[in-house]
């Protein structure tokens, strides 16, 4: 009997694939609206501010950087939950993820976290007049929470690694 549920336990991860396909066709219905983005920025390039320029592109540099975060998640996470990618003979596309582990993609996350937040904030700044000082305050307080959060993150990543090297308990 214990030897069926634990086979239906493990059997349970493939479970995810619905979740990490569901994150697949999200992605699609996200890169259609990037595409929507490209269009508006590219057919406005000549006209507005520079100012307003930039503010588009960093929409843009925002999506792509959200697109990563949710491929690098999708990815990362069936190979270590659901099925290994192992690569074929040659093939290197997926040899990367072997250098992704838990902690690893852990501080990834946080990074491209406060990368999103940061492109946020610099919005505000460059539209200041638009936004009230709870706002901005808002805004502050959630990207130094985000900082915090990686800080601690790479502090336990740290701390982990190094009570897992030899001699050490």
């Amino acid at each position: 009997m214990q030897s069926m549920i634990d086979k239906a336990i493990i059997a349970s991860r493939y479970l995810l694939v619905v979740f990490f396909g569901g994150l697949v066709v999200a992605l699609a219905v996200y890169a259609v609206g990037f595409l929507a983005k490209l269009w508006k920025f590219a057919s406005n390039a000549t006209n507005g501010s520079d100012n307003r320029q930039l503010i588009d592109l960093l929409h843009l540099l925002d999506s792509a950087l959200v697109a990563s975060l949710v491929v690098m998640v999708a990815i990362s996470s069936y190979d270590s939950l659901v099925s290994r990618l192992a690569p074929r003979d040659g093939d290197k596309e997926v040899g990367w993820l072997a250098a992704v582990d838990p902690g690893n993609l852990k501080l990834k996350l946080a990074t491209a976290l406060i990368a999103i937040s940061s492109i946020h904030l610099l919005q505000i700044f460059m539209e200041i007049g638009s936004y009230d000082d709870r706002a901005v305050t808002w805004g502050l307080a959630i990207h130094g929470m985000f900082l915090v959060g990686a800080l601690v993150l790479g502090l336990v990543d740290r701390i982990t690694a190094a009570s897992k090297k030899p001699g050490k308990l």
